[in-house]
């Protein structure tokens, strides 16, 4: 009987009642591999288990795991400080630096957010518009760590670009160099960054980034010269190949 069956496994049910009550009964007594038995189907329909567990898609469990995780971070990171402190000769648990190891894994996690952005989602109000004027926003205040000795560097941003058929809201502009300054970086990078980001949000005809800064790994250490300025530029598109439009920028920007 059980050679009857597998014959007909891939036909069509069309047995007579009396025959067909037969099939139920031996499907009854046959479980393993029986799903179902209805008509148009095969009589042995495999029966898929699954063993994982499931997993909850409730974004308030997902929001609590990340929250966990971040605090978990904070904790390696202070964690870390206090063997720092230890190891200059100071006690961490002294009245001032008790919870400075905590302050200071919260202030280089806010120093170093910009690891968990992404420039162009965050220039995403671009705007549909004819002008092929140059647009450009000055002295935007920039501060950043230096990744060689993990002290500040800072100054202003200027940013330019050439719109072509579009224009980013001007904060956006302010927004990309956040996203950038935002991490461990050396001003030649951040300065290369930000125009090909802006390039690619404007999905302008060129773009122009001149960043001025002072860092503090020469005014604090090595050659100690405060008041030194650092200016780096990075030109792409018209602005690199066009003299007029490179000559526009750079006086507009130091007018």
């Amino acid at each position: 009987f059980v050679a009857v069956i597998a014959r007909n496994t891939t036909h069509q049910l069309t047995y007579q009642p009396a025959t067909l009550i037969m099939f139920r009964t031996a499907t009854q007594s046959l479980r393993i591999g029986v799903s179902k038995v209805s008509f148009g189907q095969s009589l042995f329909a495999p029966v898929v288990h699954n063993s994982r567990r499931a997993v909850c898609d409730c974004p308030h469990e997902k929001e609590a795991a990340a929250s966990k995780l971040e605090e978990e971070k904070l904790e390696r990171i202070a964690g870390a400080m206090r063997t720092i402190l230890k190891e200059l000769g100071e006690d961490p648990d002294r009245e001032g630096l008790q919870n400075t190891p905590m302050r200071y894994a919260k202030a280089m996690k806010y120093f170093t957010k910009g690891y968990g952005e992404d420039a162009i989602s965050v220039a995403k109000a671009a705007f549909s518009e004819t002008t092929n004027e140059m647009v450009v926003v000055r002295d935007i205040a920039l501060f950043s760590l230096c990744e060689h000795h993990l002290v500040p560097f800072l100054g202003k941003v200027h940013i330019g670009y050439l719109p072509d058929g579009k224009v980013l809201g001007l904060s956006k502009l302010a927004r990309i160099s956040e996203v950038f300054s935002r991490r461990l970086q050396i001003q030649e990078r951040l300065t290369s960054q930000i125009a090909e980001a802006v390039m690619e949000a404007a999905n302008a005809k060129g773009v122009g980034v001149v960043i001025e800064a002072e860092h503090l790994c020469m005014t604090m250490r090595g050659v100690e010269k405060p008041g030194a300025s650092t200016t780096t530029s990075c030109l792409l598109g018209t602005f690199m190949e066009d003299p007029r439009t490179r000559s526009e920028f750079l006086n507009l920007i130091h007018k």
